[in-house]
């Protein structure tokens, strides 16, 4: 990666970042256990309909919106994902990349889908708000990274140069939301969730690791 060419890099959160096995779990393991306990429903049954009905959302807001989520299965989502919160991890070598990004005078500006609950959460274990220059929050849109929206605001509130600018995100959707936008360089993450199978990525160039990234003088 020639950083003379880049001055922003844009970062995703959760499959990016940080391990997503601690959504992948929470999503299709905890809180179908803990919705069976607190509805007095079969867990594999509860199981089968959260992710029919999750799955109903996919793209949207909603899809992250952990207040909606709350209101439509009438279970406190906050409090759910505080039971799990030691599974919250960083991925491999991302402490490096970002102190790497620092010290070629980069920018690095988190982009995240994530809820405002859950983005707290995931800072309170982790520190990660200390390790970039600034979060965004596509909530605070109130528009997803997948639309043309999200990028327009983005750009009056973060000016960037698109061209001059790294998008890094394990979304393959948000990647191709982000190349019609016309940011220049594009990159999403093989294996996002350490728990799964990597995956096999067609459009976009791929990382295992941040270690790939890192260049030394």
């Amino acid at each position: 990666m020639d950083w003379t060419n880049i001055d922003t890099v844009l970062l995703d959160m959760d499959g990016t970042l940080l391990d997503l096995h601690f959504d992948t779990y929470f999503w299709l393991e905890h809180l179908p256990l803990r919705y069976a306990e607190l509805h007095r429903v079969d867990f594999h049954a509860a199981q089968q309909w959260l992710h029919q009905r999750i799955m109903q959302e996919q793209g949207t807001l909603n899809w992250y919106c952990l207040d909606y989520w709350s209101k439509e299965l009438n279970v406190d989502i906050k409090a759910l994902k505080r039971e799990i919160r030691e599974r919250i991890a960083f991925r491999p070598h991302v402490h490096d990349f970002l102190e790497h990004l620092q010290a070629e005078g980069v920018r690095r500006v988190i982009v995240t889908n994530a809820h405002q609950d859950s983005l707290a959460l995931k800072l309170e274990e982790t520190g990660l708000d200390q390790l970039v220059d600034r979060i965004i929050c596509s909530h605070d849109y109130q528009i997803p990274k997948e639309q043309q929206g999200f990028w327009q605001q983005l750009q009056q509130d973060e000016p960037f140069d698109p061209a001059r600018t790294l998008l890094v995100d394990d979304s393959l959707a948000v990647l191709a939301s982000a190349r019609e936008y016309g940011i220049g360089y594009l990159l999403s993450i093989f294996q996002p969730d350490s728990q799964q199978p990597g995956r096999e990525i067609a459009d976009f160039s791929a990382i295992d690791h941040f270690n790939e990234l890192i260049t030394r003088r």
